[in-house]
């Protein structure tokens, strides 16, 4: 299986790294570009919500994520599994698409998670 991640937290992008089988592929990204590029026959793809933030607090970075996976030629239709921020983590608006998000995992992250979400495909 292959699975894609984008963060900018090195304890997320260790969790994944761990908690894959060893024959799964996982890529971990920072620049959600790039990540959408690789997705495209990814089993799942895991967004970090606040590695999408162009300025702390503000959802307009998660938007344009969200708007550029949607018409991705490649990823459009590869499962989101969406880190969320910490619960304390203010963030001054919140939207929402049907079906966009395939997954929720909320902070905070370790490896179990990760083996666990990959039983979901």
């Amino acid at each position: 299986m292959k699975f894609v991640v984008i963060t900018h937290d090195p304890d997320v992008a260790d969790a994944a790294r761990q908690g894959f089988h060893p024959s799964d592929e996982c890529h971990v990204f920072e620049d959600w570009n790039r990540a959408l590029d690789m997705a495209g026959d990814a089993d799942l793809l895991f967004v970090d919500m606040l590695a999408t933030l162009t300025e702390p607090h503000r959802i307009a970075g998660y938007e344009d994520f969200a708007m550029s996976k949607m018409s991705h030629p490649r990823s459009q239709k590869t499962p989101l599994v969406l880190i969320s921020p910490p619960e304390d983590y203010d963030l001054d608006f919140m939207a929402g698409w049907p079906d966009f998000v395939f997954g929720h995992i909320r902070r905070p992250v370790d490896y179990k998670i990760f083996r666990r979400a990959s039983t979901w495909v």
